[in-house]
């Protein structure tokens, strides 16, 4: 709650007029415990558009949690419901998106990013190892977990790690802005990503 007013008040030095005018969509992208929900709604209150993240659009479309699409259906069937949802979500203007850390692998979804016009990706980087405690004291901490539990793939971190080296080449290439957000906090990054933007 008491994160509002700094939101406003922050919001003032970069009125959504500083973006270019051909700009209607920005879509964050990272690996997991990048930031890419916090930031986005951050940052969509203060260009004052809609926020939505796409894993829950999934859900919401789904009516079923990620993890029970998953368990149920498999992963393909989750990958071409991401899919179908990224292509909606992307009709929209004034919007900021927040990817899940693996819908960039999918080829379907980089060509839906990369062929729609007035969208901007964005890649929040940081080291793995800063990632991996992120995500730990997201779990250890009830009110930052705003994703649930510890997540399944953090119970293996070797495994986590391989992946993120995997996709690291791949959210370079989808980006049109690269931020390294190690040593920023998610209002510190929103101001760089404003700056870099405008």
């Amino acid at each position: 709650m008491n994160a509002q007013p700094a939101a406003q008040s922050a919001a003032e030095p970069h009125p959504a007029a500083a973006l270019p005018a051909h700009l209607h969509r920005l879509v964050l992208t990272g690996f997991m415990g990048a930031g890419k929900t916090t930031v986005g709604r951050l940052l969509a209150a203060r260009l004052g558009w809609d926020f939505l993240d796409l894993d829950a659009y999934i859900e919401s479309r789904a009516g079923l949690s990620v993890p029970s699409i998953f368990a149920t259906h498999g992963e393909r069937h989750f990958r071409q419901l991401e899919s179908a949802a990224l292509a909606s979500a992307l009709g929209r203007n004034r919007l900021v998106l927040a990817l899940g850390g693996g819908a960039p692998e999918v080829l379907t979804n980089r060509l839906l990013l990369e062929q729609t016009p007035a969208t901007s990706t964005i890649f929040l980087d940081a080291p793995f190892s800063a990632l991996f405690d992120r995500c730990m004291m997201q779990a250890l901490n009830p009110t930052l977990a705003q994703a649930g539990p510890l997540r399944p793939l953090l119970a293996d971190p070797a495994a986590a790690e391989a992946r993120f080296l995997l996709r690291q080449p791949i959210y370079r290439r989808l980006a049109h802005i690269t931020l390294d957000t190690a040593s920023l906090t998610p209002d510190q990054t929103v101001a760089a990503l404003l700056a870099r933007l405008s």
